[in-house]
């Protein structure tokens, strides 16, 4: 992936998260649009947002959202955590109309669709999981399987923790406790053959994750799927995706700039120049 600042000749899509997680779903975006350019903000400065309360969550998701806007002009934009979006995305959607803005939330309707023993293990943060979002999203689902949702606090530190530091015994210790809090998985009547992973940093530790619940157990994310609809939008506003070039990939941070630099290039093989940035 190329990390030059785009030449100023396509509007770029903007993408944000809290810290690295995001990059799950840049990574995503990419795949799908590769003739896209695209901006990652990483608030790593105002960091961990799903141990924070909405107030904090919805003031850092207004100020991302408006200096993507007026600064990078960018012609969608992503909210790739799933706790922004469950505690920011209605109010920004409100105060910018008829600007396309794309969020994750916890895939619980491919999962209702996908289990066969009726048992769907949820893995996220606290402030998704107790957001009127989520919940409401729940009441749609909850009478086609059943759904165990477990707060992980502290796991989404820990893996933003994990780009400069071998803690792997503290991660894999959190993913034991947090899937044995869950209940026990396999493919018997009872048992959770199906585990969403709520929160983009999850798929980072998806290895550790298969080895404590087993191989065979089905997880889901939301980096595709929201690439897909990110797709979907930009065709039907006839924004004329492009052929034949590749998108240029920009980042910045307010956080430590050399932190989502070897994120991105520990996880996505990106290099390039992280901005730091005062928003």
């Amino acid at each position: 992936m190329s990390g030059e600042v785009s030449g100023g000749l396509t509007r770029p899509i903007g993408v944000f998260d809290s810290g690295v997680g995001g990059l799950s779903i840049l990574q995503a975006l990419h795949a799908e649009l590769p003739v896209e350019d695209f901006i990652y903000i990483a608030d790593s400065g105002h960091a961990p947002y799903g141990e924070r309360d909405a107030a904090h969550v919805l003031e850092r998701s207004r100020a991302i959202t408006n200096y993507l806007r007026q600064n990078r002009h960018i012609q969608l934009l992503v909210v790739a955590c799933n706790t922004a979006t469950a505690l920011a995305i209605n109010t920004l959607r409100r105060e910018n109309p008829g600007f396309d803005i794309v969020g994750v939330e916890p895939a619980l309707k491919p999962a209702a669709a996908m289990t066969r023993t009726g048992r769907v293990g949820v893995m996220a943060t606290r402030g998704t999981l107790t957001s009127s979002r989520f919940q409401a999203l729940l009441d749609t689902v909850n009478i086609q399987a059943e759904f165990i949702c477990q707060p992980c606090d502290g796991l989404a530190e820990a893996i933003e923790q994990s780009v400069h530091s071998d803690n792997t015994t503290k991660l894999i210790a959190l993913c034991e406790q947090y899937t044995g809090a869950i209940g026990q998985f396999g493919h018997e009547s009872g048992q959770i053959d199906t585990l969403v992973l709520g929160c983009t940093h999850y798929p980072f530790v998806q290895d550790y994750l298969h080895d404590l619940v087993g191989q065979t157990i089905q997880f889901i994310s939301t980096g595709e799927p929201v690439a897909r609809q990110t797709r979907r939008l930009l065709q039907s506003a006839n924004d004329g995706l492009r052929e034949n070039r590749l998108g240029q990939i920009t980042m910045g941070t307010t956080g430590q700039v050399a932190h989502l630099n070897t994120a991105a290039e520990q996880w996505l093989h990106w290099q390039g120049n992280v901005e730091s940035l005062l928003i």
